[in-house]
């Protein structure tokens, strides 16, 4: 019997690809075959993104509307570690990850002058920060198809601001709150390798506070409210 269940196990880790005449082409083998049955994966991830603020005017501005607003998206670039456990057992395609990290962002509005149209009547408020992320997210994925699985995910994201920096802070008086919660939910795709896996995803996020942070300067007063935006490429890494 052993012999036999060894030549069965072989024979579900591998596939044979033949062309027309049944000439050998390529022989396609199960990376990592005993990936799901460990209930915790630990890994890291990078992260390139897309990131604005969604503005609201406020009354004074749609009243006096001395200056236009204009949100303008900026990358920035995030790092962190990844540990996902599972729910269930090994068949369970439900996974809870947990995803803090490291990001540096800068979040761009554009204020032009009524009726000043010129690029040098143009004033950018520019928020630069570098935040704390602790994402808790729920994962569905698909059956494994060989060395490929799609999944779903989605959650919340608490954020908490490390610093903030501006360069001149005369001309940049535009200012938001030092924390954050935003919604996040995406899609991605695990390719499995002989000694890892290699997940890139594709995530959005929208905040759900008010950021603003009012003053008595016209940028502050010609909004109500500012929210994060951003469109995310993750590349996550586990073993």
């Amino acid at each position: 019997m052993l012999p036999l269940g060894a030549a069965a196990q072989r024979k579900s880790s591998s596939r044979a690809n033949r062309g027309k005449n049944g000439t050998l082409k390529s022989i396609t083998v199960d990376n990592l075959p005993n990936y799901d049955f460990r209930w915790f994966h630990p890994g890291m991830y990078v992260s390139i993104s897309a990131s604005r603020f969604t503005i609201e005017q406020s009354a004074s501005y749609i009243q006096n509307q001395y200056v236009t607003a204009n949100s303008i998206s900026s990358p920035s670039l995030g790092v962190g570690f990844i540990g996902d456990a599972r729910l269930g057992g090994p068949l369970s395609p439900f996974i809870l990850r947990f995803s803090p990290g490291v990001n540096f962002l800068t979040r761009r509005v554009e204020f032009t002058p009524r009726n000043y149209h010129s690029p040098d009547s143009i004033v950018t408020q520019e928020v630069t920060s570098t935040v704390a992320q602790f994402p808790l997210m729920l994962k569905y994925q698909s059956d494994r198809r060989r060395n490929t699985r799609m999944y779903m995910i989605a959650g919340l994201n608490p954020i908490l601001t490390a610093s903030n920096r501006r360069s001149n802070p005369k001309s940049n008086q535009l200012q938001a709150l030092n924390s954050d919660l935003t919604l996040e939910y995406g899609v991605g795709l695990d390719l499995f390798y002989p000694l890892f896996k290699l997940a890139p995803e594709l995530r959005f996020s929208h905040g759900l506070r008010n950021l603003l942070v009012p003053h008595n300067d016209v940028f502050s007063q010609s909004l109500q409210s500012i929210s994060t935006n951003s469109v995310t490429l993750y590349l996550n890494i586990q073993n």
